[in-house]
Order: structure tokens, then C-alpha cells, then sequence
């Protein structure tokens, strides 16, 4: 699936195909503590964070969801750093 993400190392938006599965996403939608995080996906060794509604996926080069223990609350922290 083509989806467009920020990449901030680049400064700008691309286009990448992925397909979220349980062997490369970790979901928290039925979180209630999420802190608006929908998922964490692996994406050839980059992160991709989504958050809940229609705001553009953050793409994370160099980092993966066990590199920051497949937690939200990291997660939360990544997106805010780059904004």
C-alpha cells in the first residue's frame, strides 16, 4: 500500500509502500493512555509513528519499535522533538 509520510531528515513528505501486519506494526488504538498514538510500524529499519486521525505519519530513520521498547509514551516524545 502507497502511503505519503514526513520524513524529517529530509524536511519534506514522500510517497512509501508498506503493509501494516502484526509482525511489523504494534497498534494502541484500544489504549485508553495512548497519548493519541495509533501505531508504530518498522519500516526497513526506520520507524513510522501514526497517530490517531488525519495528521501525516512521522517516518524515524535509524530507529525501530524495539529500539524504544514499543512504548506510545516514547513515541509521543519523537513526534513532539519534531514538530
Amino acid at each position: 500500500m502507497e502511503n505519503t509520510v514526513y520524513n524529517p531528515a529530509k524536511g519534506r513528505l514522500e510517497s512509501i509502500r508498506l503493509i501494516f501486519a502484526s509482525e511489523n506494526t504494534a497498534w494502541f488504538e484500544d489504549k485508553p493512555t495512548s497519548d493519541g498514538i495509533y501505531s508504530i510500524t518498522d519500516v526497513a529499519g526506520d520507524l513510522l509513528i501514526r497517530e490517531s486521525g488525519y495528521s501525516t505519519p512521522l517516518l524515524i530513520q535509524e530507529l525501530t519499535r524495539s529500539s524504544i521498547n514499543y512504548n506510545h509514551r516514547r513515541a509521543r516524545e519523537l513526534i513532539s522533538q519534531h514538530q
